[in-house]
């Protein structure tokens, strides 16, 4: 039996918790008139996303929890590192302009292989550096409504594919800009400073 991929388009509310905390915080939101946007059985969403909502039908109500294992795993300390400081020298001066606490910024490895971190502190000989994905540790809490779900049609896998390729737009498969002001996947940030992620739709 092929595998059918269906549009989907989804407003929802994202409430994290570390498990220690009583209470949950509301950390994006996608509105009905500016919806994720996804097509199943591409692999741009987090399965655990996408078994959960790929059943429903158009006007279908969610809520429902990922737990962190199922998400972007537990907090690892190991993943936390720090860089000299010299890495990030452009022109024999420190780059101020990219390299704060907070800030996203794209790194490489030996092999060639991309991947972000997390400014965490720039210390005087040495910045650190959390490789941790920024959800890491969070169980992911999602409340919304189905707005459209529908077999896609091969124009738009098409072009989803190309998306996740990195052929076209960002790349992460979620239709930033045309969705909600933060779908979570961090192309808003990419375009403000560098690549990042948030909400688990994107890996």
């Amino acid at each position: 039996m092929a595998v059918k991929n269906n549009y989907i388009t989804v407003a929802y509310k994202l409430y994290v918790s570390d498990g220690e905390d009583i209470k949950d915080d509301l950390v994006e939101e996608c509105s009905a008139e500016h919806p994720f946007q996804f097509i199943s059985n591409l692999g741009c969403v987090l399965p655990a996303f996408e078994k959960e909502i790929d059943p429903l039908k158009e006007g279908d109500k969610f809520d429902f929890v990922i737990p962190c294992e199922q998400a972007y795993g537990k907090f690892e300390d190991e993943l936390m590192f720090d860089v000299p400081k010299q890495t990030f020298m452009v022109d024999g001066k420190f780059d101020n302009e990219h390299i704060f606490e907070g800030n996203i910024i794209p790194l490489q490895a030996e092999d060639g292989s991309r991947f972000n971190g997390v400014v965490i502190e720039v210390k005087e000989d040495a910045v650190t550096i959390d490789l941790n994905h920024p959800r890491a540790g969070q169980d992911l809490h999602f409340v919304g409504t189905v707005v459209t779900h529908r077999e896609a049609t091969n124009e738009e896998v098409t072009g989803m594919i190309n998306m996740l390729s990195g052929e076209d737009h960002c790349g992460c498969g979620c239709h930033c800009g045309d969705g909600c002001d933060d779908c979570g996947c961090g192309c808003e940030e990419e375009h403000h400073h560098h690549e990042g992620c948030g909400c688990g739709h994107c890996h």
